[in-house]
């Protein structure tokens, strides 16, 4: 497996220099020049000048991207030209809070998912196969940006508001869940250990459950076909044919086997992630990797661009490794190495 795992390794290389060079060209097609983006206006002729020198902003295009390969594999982002930051530090802020919010995401996307299709599989042609199919289909053509709105709308406006009416000065005034993430450094600092876990639960709860009702739909259509065709299986019928109860031929039987399509779909699902997290990670004002990939390109931060891209894509190539490892684990028939 260590062998399978290098190997994929140095598969990913030319893909992530692509991703890269291709990002170069888009920055360097964009409007205006490559200097016009790092220069003030308001600067003076000998603090341009510099800013020129250190930046070889008049260097050929060439000469700047074999500059930028040569950073990026020592991991050095530059500065920020919002804020004159590290671009390293900007990101090692945003990354975790993306990190945590894909965690809630799966945690809602898989659970549902693997329920939903269950449920479909196992009544099939029936009253719940039907139900639990528009559910699926529901949330399935419904685009996430629409739905994170709606849940801000109804949970947050609506429900949190009348919650908040209701219970004020009561414990279940928590239950009203905040629209948006104005994070508030010195009330923060001044919570507890426990108060701080609550708030940043009670803050991460609709962006996580938006995104992971999204790709749930799809889950439990993969899921659904899984489960079907897993059921329709000799050892199946043989595990009904003793007399086992039907919840323990499939928790206990055809349940694993059915999951095994899904570790895939785990790979797949990592793009979903983040762009979904593009756009929720916006509207929810979450301060991860998204919301600061839409803040540097409306800023026109090329270092933060290029940064924000070269790390959300080597995190996509991780998990694509990380889902193709679990399935050889999952199913000792599978051998990486041969």
């Amino acid at each position: 497996m260590t062998r399978y795992a290098a190997r994929k390794v140095l598969l990913a290389l030319p893909l992530l220099w692509g991703v890269i060079t291709v990002l170069f060209l888009l920055v360097e097609l964009s409007p205006g020049t490559y200097a016009d983006k790092y220069l003030n206006p308001a600067m003076s002729p000998e603090v341009a000048e510099m800013v020129r020198a250190k930046y070889q902003l008049d260097a050929p295009g060439w000469v700047r991207y074999v500059a930028m390969l040569r950073n990026l594999a020592r991991l050095d982002f530059g500065i920020s030209m919002d804020g004159q930051r590290p671009v390293f530090d900007v990101i090692a802020e945003a990354v975790p809070h993306t990190l945590v919010l894909s965690g809630v995401t799966l945690g809602v996307l898989y659970p549902t998912g693997i329920a939903l299709g269950t449920l479909q599989a196992v009544g099939h042609n029936r009253w719940s196969d039907t139900a639990a199919s528009i559910t699926a289909l529901f949330f399935y053509s419904m685009p996430t940006f629409w739905l994170a709105m709606m849940l801000q709308l109804v949970v947050s406006y609506e429900l949190g508001g009348w919650i908040e009416r209701t219970f004020a000065g009561t414990p279940l005034v928590l239950l009203a869940l905040p629209s948006s993430d104005p994070y508030d450094a010195v009330a923060y600092d001044s919570m507890g250990v426990f108060e701080q876990a609550i708030d940043r639960v009670r803050h991460i709860l609709l962006p996580g459950v938006a995104m992971g009702l999204a790709g749930a739909a799809g889950t439990a259509r993969y899921m659904r076909s899984s489960m079907l065709e897993v059921i329709r299986q000799d050892y199946v019928r043989t595990a009904r044919a003793k007399g086992l109860r039907e919840g323990q031929v499939i928790l206990g039987h055809a349940l694993r086997n059915a999951l095994l399509p899904l570790i895939t779909l785990f790979g797949l699902s990592l793009p979903f992630l983040f762009s979904g997290a593009v756009l929720v990670e916006t509207i929810f004002a979450w301060p991860g990797m998204g919301r600061l990939i839409v803040n540097a390109i409306l800023q026109q931060d090329t270092p933060l661009i290029v940064a924000c891209f070269f790390v959300s894509t080597v995190l996509v190539l991780l998990g694509s490794l990380l889902a193709d490892l679990a399935y050889a684990w999952a199913d000792p028939r599978i051998r990486l190495d041969g």
